[in-house]
Order: structure tokens, then sequence, then C-alpha cells
């Protein structure tokens, strides 16, 4: 290890939170403790939903295994900044416009980066523009909310009602999205670097939480299937729909192919998910790097901004 232990002084490690990912993140946060305990860093495990935020002082550094609101979302990056404690992965900025899918959707427009139509919702949305835009099935979800919660697949028309009223019920911000149905994949990102391409076969209707944590049977395909030239071309542009957000540091960029074989970037996880269902780790290994380097090399780089 080029880096002694000891530069990163006292760490903790942020897990748990009041998000509807709780459970998730208590499981990423653990693993993560475990690793660098296991290559003698100074780590704390640190809960912001049962611990006062002040005690955060007394620490050097900070790794976010936190996921979804108030740790996903630019809010913990904001209470760190003011502390001037460095942590991982992306800004404040970067962070706010990664947890919410509507806005990621506008500055990729913008940006060129091409992503599945939508359509933002209301209580006075009318149904059957929703699925004249879109088509069905069609996908409705909370815009600011991760792991699938409050997703909807929706096959008739007379069901968007229903899953708008879900969605809302996790953010008042609730987007339809045109379905792509040639195959789910992710791209992690660690620096400067995209790592190879991970595809996702869920068992059940698509890949939803129970796909995510809880079932055995979804498979993760490492090699994708992918010709290598076009893995290349979708790891490009991945990292730069990354960039065009402003995220840095680590994280995972989502995407779908449709039947024709053409890509649609879907979101940005700027705090994946660092499980053994996980997939930064999977194409990290993938790449030749096993989770203890994956965790200290995601560490590493809070010595940049010290």
């Amino acid at each position: 290890m080029s880096t002694s232990q000891s530069q990163f002084g006292k760490v903790a490690v942020l897990f748990g939170g009041r998000s509807g990912e709780r459970e998730v993140s208590l499981k990423s946060g653990s693993a993560v403790l475990a690793a660098l305990q296991r290559q003698g860093v100074d780590v704390h495990a640190f809960d912001p939903a049962s611990q006062d935020l002040s005690a955060l002082k007394q620490f050097d550094r900070a790794f976010i295994a936190l996921h979804g609101r108030f740790g996903e979302d630019g809010t913990i990056q904001g209470a760190l900044e003011l502390m001037g404690i460095p942590y991982t992965g992306s800004g404040v900025m970067a962070s706010a416009l990664g947890m919410d899918k509507w806005r990621t959707k506008l500055l990729w427009t913008a940006a060129g980066v091409t992503t599945p139509n939508y359509v933002l919702m209301d209580d006075r949305t009318h149904v059957e523009n929703v699925v004249t835009a879109l088509g069905l099935p069609l996908f409705v979800k909370p815009a600011n909310e991760g792991s699938s919660i409050g997703v909807s697949k929706v096959k008739q028309a007379g069901e968007v009602q229903a899953a708008y009223a879900l969605a809302k019920q996790s953010d008042p911000l609730v987007i339809a999205e045109q379905f792509v149905g040639g195959g789910e994949y992710t791209v992690g990102i660690l620096g400067e670097t995209a790592l190879p391409v991970v595809r996702i076969v869920p068992q059940n209707e698509y890949y939803d939480y129970e796909a995510k944590y809880l079932r055995d049977d979804t498979e993760y395909r490492c090699p994708c299937g992918l010709s290598a030239e076009q893995e290349q071309q979708i790891q490009a542009e991945a990292l730069q729909a990354f960039k065009v957000l402003g995220c840095k540091g680590w994280g995972r960029v989502d995407f779908l192919m449709d039947e024709a074989g053409k890509h649609y970037f879907l979101e940005v996880n700027t705090s994946p998910g660092m499980t053994d269902h996980s997939l930064v780790p999977m194409a990290a290994k993938a790449a030749g790097m096993d989770f203890d380097a994956l965790v200290i090399r995601i560490l590493q780089q809070t010595l940049r901004d010290a």
C-alpha cells in the first residue's frame, strides 16, 4: 500500500441514516467498516440517525456509505463542508443533482446525453397524455428516491393513477418514463476510470428492490456480453455523463439498451451500494481489484481534498 494507513487519521464511516434505504446502508457501511479495520485504519461507525453531527468534528475524514435522502442528496456533504472534513464521493451540487432524476435528465438532455423520454407528472396530469407520449408499458417513479422505492412498471393505462399515487408517497416530484426493454446495465466509476460494464438480469419483472437486495436468483454478467468496441464507447460516455453533473470520486451510472442495441443513460448513483449484492465491487473485482483494495482506493481520494 503506497499510502500509510496513519495518513488517514481518524475515519468515520457514515451509514444507517434516516432514508428509506437505511437497511441497505447498514449493510454497505458494515462491509466498508470491516474492510478498513482489516487494513489497520483507525475507523469508527457513525450513524447520523442516532448520533449528533457535531461529534464528527473529532474525525479527520469521512467515508459516506449512506444511501438516499440526507446522505446522498447533498445534505450530509454540506454539513461536512461546513466542518471542513474531507469526505468520499461527489460534492454538494452533484450529489443533489444525482439524486434528482428529473434535473439529471434536464442537464443530460442539454449536454446531448441520451436518456429515456419522460413526462413530469402532477395532480393535474391526464393519464391519456402520458400514455400517448410514452407508450406502454412505462415506468412511474419518484424523482428523488433510490433502490427502486416507489417505482411501478405500468402495463395498462388504468394503472397509471395508482402508480402515481404510490410514487408521490415517496416524493412530490414524480416522473413517468419510457420503457426501454433490451437489457439493464451499469458502469462503475472510480476516479477517472470507468470499470467493466455489468449486465443485470433479474428473474422478476424488472430490477426492483427485491431483485437488488433480497433475491439470490438475479444474474450479474461481467463480461456483460457487449462487443469490446461498444463497451468502450459506453464507458467513455458514462464517464462524460458522470462529469456533466459535476460528479467526482466514485459512483455508478446505470443505462438501458433497446432491442436495436441503442443505449440510454438512466441515472447516476453518487453513493452506490457496497454490499455482497453490490455492483461496483463486482465490477472492480472484474478489473482485478478486491473489495478491501477498492475501499482503500475510495478513501484515498479524500487525501487530495484535505
